[in-house]
């Protein structure tokens, strides 16, 4: 029998490889995992008649693919599902770089991008359980709790799954780096770090009562 173990680097294809910066370029399997993970947005694009086109739209991993989902109408989603390629970008902002010139100004991040055609979900029984990985992602245990999609909202939602193969990260972290000459610069220089920050939850003003206060806190990341 093959092995069928995954190597702990994706591939590099021509259009993955990262040319500008390519110290900060990564193929690490469990770096891009870990950034998809974090991330709640994505953002993709394709050609919609001769156009460019972008969305951002929640998203969710299972494995080596990416899944997103929106309405059946979608003009961007029925491109892709009628084999338009596209592009997925996910980015987290770490920080600002605050440098002595303005030339070296720069941001903290963490980013992956994402080539390929997206695999429509056909049956019924994979729109639920897609349905439960996205609300699952929102609030761990919240799918038991809460009324799950009919056939009717099935059929107006569209799920399209993405293989994890054209796949790229690239990471910012650390200090500005300035000219040798700027360093004696009068002007403070170092990093802004950036965080998110989620608030207490605010209850619906048609809750039911009994259920105040009971909303999900999510942890800052």
């Amino acid at each position: 029998m093959a092995d069928m173990t995954l190597s702990e680097q994706y591939e590099v294809h021509p259009h993955t490889k990262v040319v500008r910066g390519p110290k900060r370029a990564s193929y690490d399997r469990e770096l891009v995992h870990g950034i998809i993970d974090d991330a709640l947005i994505c953002h993709v694009g394709t050609v919609v008649n001769g156009r460019p086109a972008m969305i951002p739209t929640a998203h969710w991993r299972v494995g080596e693919r990416i899944y997103i989902h929106g309405a059946s109408k979608n003009r961007i989603l029925t491109a892709i599902a009628d084999g338009a390629e596209a592009c997925l970008c996910i980015t987290h902002l770490d920080g600002l770089v605050m440098a002595r010139s303005a030339f070296h100004h720069s941001a903290n991040y963490r980013s992956v991008i994402i080539y390929g055609k997206g695999a429509v979900v056909t049956d019924d029984a994979g729109k639920m359980e897609h349905s439960r990985l996205f609300v699952e992602k929102l609030e761990p245990g919240r799918w038991d709790k809460i009324r799950q999609p009919n056939k009717q909202e099935l059929k107006a939602t569209m799920f399209l799954g993405f293989d994890l193969e054209q796949v790229s990260a690239k990471v910012r972290a650390g200090d500005p780096v300035d000219d040798d000459e700027d360093y004696d610069w009068p002007v403070w220089a170092g990093i802004l770090p950036s965080t998110t920050h989620w608030g207490t939850p605010i209850d619906d003003t048609r809750i039911k009562p009994g259920f105040e206060g009971q909303g999900y806190l999510r942890t800052s990341s």
